[in-house]
């Protein structure tokens, strides 16, 4: 599996560097903070455009009932916090004021999964995935490197409806090219036989390299980047799985309610397969350092290649 890298840098940057190009191509687009403006990279945009960046303080419930207003005067918000922020403190708000009357707000998430490190539990959010894709109406955009959210962060603005794009903090490898991302379309990173491995965000770089150890075995590997997590490209994976007849599925997120439950979802309707989950077993996340987090919790990628394994002996 040959994939060419172009450096390392986190994802947060991407919407950052997203957002700072929006800013100078479409006048609509306004920005909200809730008090976390380095962090959330949106420096730039608040430098350039101050008539248009709004910082609303630690008052996310606030932020998100603003952002709904903005859009009956023909805005288009990107709201930015943490990911546990962006969602758990303000799920009432979200699901009254925007996704109930599909308001065009954007919901910008960074600091998402274990990767958000020593911070710990209260601020690792490993939920968000299943919570913002049970909401009616909302889009939710899980990119997989920098090139990714910088090209999610513009496509969204174009997207008519409420979206739910969540990134991290720690630099990443960076390996795909800005354009070939489309909403909604899966992007396959390799082409297999044996097993289809479906991933998001941080972990699709971990589902390459398990790739690349399994093929040294003579296990041919199917990757497959589930960038857009809803709405879901069924017709990507049912094909997939068709083929290689069962699936691993990879996510720095609750194995209940996420990616993989969208998968097992669409296999149970089409094509029912053996599937091994990688994500967090019902549990919440601790504070250490981001590598660590990842082995402890059975994130890396010595843990796919094994649930590789295991699925392939059930088929």
């Amino acid at each position: 599996m040959e994939l060419k890298t172009f450096g390392n840098k986190d994802t947060r940057s991407g919407f950052g560097e997203g957002l700072r190009l929006l800013g100078e191509t479409n006048p609509d687009v306004v920005a909200l903070c809730a008090d976390l403006t380095g962090s959330l990279k949106m420096d730039a945009f608040q430098k350039n455009h101050p008539d248009r960046f709004f910082q609303i303080g630690i008052a996310e419930a606030n932020m998100i009932g603003i952002a709904a207003g903005m859009t009956i005067g023909g805005k288009i918000p990107f709201t930015g916090t943490f990911a546990n922020f962006s969602t758990s403190r303000v799920y009432d708000q979200i699901r009254q004021s925007i996704a109930y009357s599909r308001k065009n707000v954007k919901i910008c998430a960074s600091h998402a999964g274990l990767t958000l490190g020593e911070d710990g539990a209260t601020h690792q959010v490993l939920e968000d995935i299943g919570m913002m894709r049970m909401l009616p109406n909302m889009t939710v955009v899980v990119p997989a490197d920098y090139n990714q959210t910088k090209a999610a962060t513009e496509a969204i603005a174009d997207y008519e409806g409420p979206v739910y794009l969540r990134f991290g903090r720690p630099v990443w490898p960076i390996f795909t090219k800005e354009e070939d991302f489309v909403i909604g379309k899966a992007q396959q990173l390799s082409e297999g036989t044996d097993v289809t491995i479906f991933a998001c965000g941080h972990l699709v770089w971990k589902a390459v390299e398990a790739g690349r150890i399994l093929e040294e075995k003579g296990i041919s590997v199917e990757v497959i980047n589930i960038h857009t997590i809803k709405p879901l490209d069924e017709e990507a994976i049912i094909k997939s799985i068709q083929k290689t007849k069962c699936a691993v599925t990879c996510e720095e997120h609750n194995v209940l309610g996420g990616l993989g439950d969208s998968i097992a979802q669409v296999a149970a309707r089409n094509c029912p397969i053996p599937i091994e989950y990688i994500g967090t077993n019902d549990t919440f996340g601790e504070s250490g350092k981001p590598a660590e987090l990842l082995v402890k919790y059975g994130l890396d990628t010595p843990h796919i290649v094994a649930a590789v394994e295991k699925v392939i002996a059930r088929k």
